[in-house]
């Protein structure tokens, strides 16, 4: 990825929360049949250290986890909060004019070898896993989180054997967050307003505290 300095996230927590709060990645891997790209929810694990780990699933009968090279690094792409910016929004296009459009955003690319599970028991403890942090977002007060357990027994064994676990070891993290940091501070101001004002309040909240 090309990555300016000033365009540059390097915090592991800053990271980890865009991987969780934007969990469908396109996952991207190499081998007999080319290049291979699919999109799930994927759920991060800290552990082991340093890198973490990333678990997902896929269907048996998706050929991506029979077709990876297992010796070549895998690629999650989790893509964050974006927008298109204007130039009408810079104060710097009144004075001289030299303004183009560009988009803003923020993206985490996770690189690691990849593996696959296929033990009922592992999946579905990891399914009850990935079903519990994504319910506890949507259920409210009263409402109880649906889990696995409530649909029939039969019925979720019958799905749990048309899946494949998959599995990546992170071995390396890039954080892009281009939040117009290349701009001059009332640009960033201006820039901001007019997210808030076009219901890019995400992005305008990104660009007030983006480092610089």
């Amino acid at each position: 990825m090309y990555l300016p300095p000033h365009f540059e996230e390097q915090r592991p927590e800053v990271l980890r929360a865009l991987m969780a709060d934007f969990p469908l990645a396109a996952l991207i891997t190499t081998g007999p049949d080319g290049i291979t790209a699919n999109h799930l929810p994927l759920l991060y694990d800290p552990e082991p250290s340093p890198g973490g780990t990333l678990r997902g699933h896929l269907a048996r009968g998706n050929r991506q986890w029979q077709n990876f090279d297992a010796e070549t690094e895998a690629l999650a792409i989790f893509q964050g909060p974006q927008a298109y910016v204007s130039p009408n929004w810079y104060t710097s296009k009144k004075e001289h004019g030299r303004a183009v459009p560009t988009w803003n955003y923020a993206v985490v690319h996770a690189y690691g070898r990849l593996s696959v599970f296929s033990d009922p028991g592992r999946l579905r403890g990891f399914l009850d896993q990935l079903t519990a942090a994504h319910e506890v977002q949507v259920s409210g007060p009263g409402v109880t989180p649906w889990m696995p357990a409530d649909a029939p027994a039969a019925y979720i064994e019958g799905l749990i054997g048309a899946i494949v676990g998959i599995e990546m070891t992170i071995t390396r993290i890039e954080g892009k967050w281009k939040m117009s940091q290349n701009q001059p501070e009332g640009n960033r101001l201006s820039v901001a307003e007019a997210l808030d004002s076009s219901g890019n309040g995400a992005v305008a909240d990104l660009v007030r505290r983006a480092k610089l």
